[in-house]
């Protein structure tokens, strides 16, 4: 038989060629620690980013777009988005869509709020990441074992998600001070925050750079401060499983094994991989990671409540696919919507909302020229006409009604997913269902 995965059977049609589990992973141009190119594209990306914000800024007088403050907001509302969108990433990685990834963070923000209750932060932490990890057992279990359809399986975990926290919540908060069938007792203790060395301690060089209003210096110091002031162990240890499994899934022979499993599980069957084990133990730990999603949702408000993740386990999915299935471009989507809604509940008004407009403006104007100097008119021409109608929205009104101010980050969501969606490639087994000693 030949090692080749690509011969050991064909890809389903219409996912394109199947990749060799042979071979150590994609040429180092494409990798996500390779140097050289994709290193400068992004440097050149963020320099280009933080210009238009300050572009931005500056424009609107808003400086609530760029204040520590919103920084630091960001990095509390994004990190739950991150985590979600990387726990779809491991699992899609070797072949099981996980749409329950909702439904596993509705268990985590359960788990962490019993936990918290009774053992404080860290039984959170315990209780976010054995309840996330239960859901992902369901769904493992569900699809690996059973041959369940991956979107059929994760819609019940949904379902079944919220009602068993409204079972449980009847069943041990009912009588309790502080808790009731819809929420917990507030968490015991708090988490003690620190701020990152040289950075933010000592004397207090970035507030004073902040303070002086300049473009892009103050600017530049105010991100820097707000993402290392006030910071919390659990969101060091969170903004670490980034790089993490960037290097576990492309630079360790497991995790060449884990995507295998995603791009050819035939293939990697014949070379000996137990697929059934990697993709158990990848559903396993992107349950996981949704719970502890859910553990910093908790975190932030103090204590459980029914409804509290508010979708963000589906805007992690757009995450995944804006990021194309990489940690890093999990993190940029992320950002984008935590930055959004960081802006929209900071704002005394809506005129940093506003001021978003005018900052996707730039962006979109900078891409149209982009599409349209590498002769993509169509698409240039498209970016350019919702460039136009970001900037007369920004121009044009002195206030949003509550209703559009509230669905601001949903929208920008929807925005960037449309915009993204040129250059996609999802794993090439993503969500086929796979059978041991099956001649595909």
């Amino acid at each position: 038989m030949s090692t080749s995965v690509g011969a050991a059977g064909p890809a389903p049609q219409g996912t394109g060629p199947a990749k060799s589990p042979g071979r150590s992973g994609p040429s180092p141009r494409r990798g996500p620690l390779a140097p050289g190119g994709r290193t400068r594209r992004l440097l050149v990306a963020t320099a280009l980013g933080l210009l238009a914000l300050s572009i931005a800024r500056v424009m609107a007088d808003e400086p609530v777009l760029t204040s520590s403050g919103t920084m630091t907001a960001v990095l509390g509302l994004s990190l739950p988005i991150a985590l979600a969108g990387l726990a779809g990433l491991v699992s899609e990685r070797a072949g099981v869509v996980n749409i329950g990834l909702e439904g596993m963070m509705i268990l985590g923000t359960w788990g962490a709020g019993y936990g918290g209750y009774q053992y404080g932060v860290w039984g959170a932490f315990l209780g976010a990441l054995l309840a996330g990890t239960f859901g992902g057992l369901l769904h493992a279990v569900a699809t690996v074992s059973f041959g369940v359809d991956h979107i059929v399986s994760g819609v019940a975990i949904n379902l079944l998600a919220a009602g068993a926290v409204r079972f449980l919540s009847e069943l041990l908060y009912k009588g309790v001070p502080g808790g009731g069938p819809t929420q917990s007792p507030t968490v015991r203790g708090g988490v003690s925050t620190f701020d990152l060395p040289v950075l933010s301690s000592g004397p207090d060089l970035l507030g004073r750079a902040e303070d002086t209003g300049l473009p892009v210096v103050a600017d530049l110091a105010g991100i820097l401060r707000g993402f290392t002031t006030d910071l919390t162990v659990f969101a060091v240890l969170g903004l670490a499983l980034f790089p993490f499994f960037a290097f576990f899934l492309w630079r360790t022979a497991l995790g060449l094994r884990w995507r295998a499993a995603g791009e050819n599980p035939y293939a990697a069957q014949s070379l000996g991989v137990d697929v059934y084990r990697m993709k158990y133990l990848a559903v396993l730990t992107s349950g996981a990671l949704s719970g502890l999603g859910g553990l910093f949702i908790v975190l932030f408000s103090g204590l459980y409540k029914e409804g509290q993740t508010g979708g963000r386990g589906f805007i992690g999915l757009a995450a995944m696919i804006f990021g194309n299935w990489r940690p890093g471009g999990v993190v940029g989507g992320s950002l984008l919507f935590g930055f959004s809604d960081a802006v929209r509940l900071r704002s005394s008004g809506s005129g940093g909302v506003l001021a978003l407009f005018l900052f996707a403006a730039i962006l979109l104007a900078a891409l149209a020229v982009r599409q349209l100097a590498r002769g993509h008119r169509l698409h240039g021409a498209a970016l350019a006409g919702i460039a136009t109608a970001a900037a007369l929205t920004w121009s044009g009104l002195d206030s949003l009604p509550n209703e559009v101010t509230t669905m601001t980050p949903y929208i920008v969501t929807l925005l960037v997913l449309v915009i993204s969606s040129q250059n996609l490639r999802m794993p090439t087994y993503d969500g086929v269902v796979y059978r041991r000693g099956e001649d595909h």
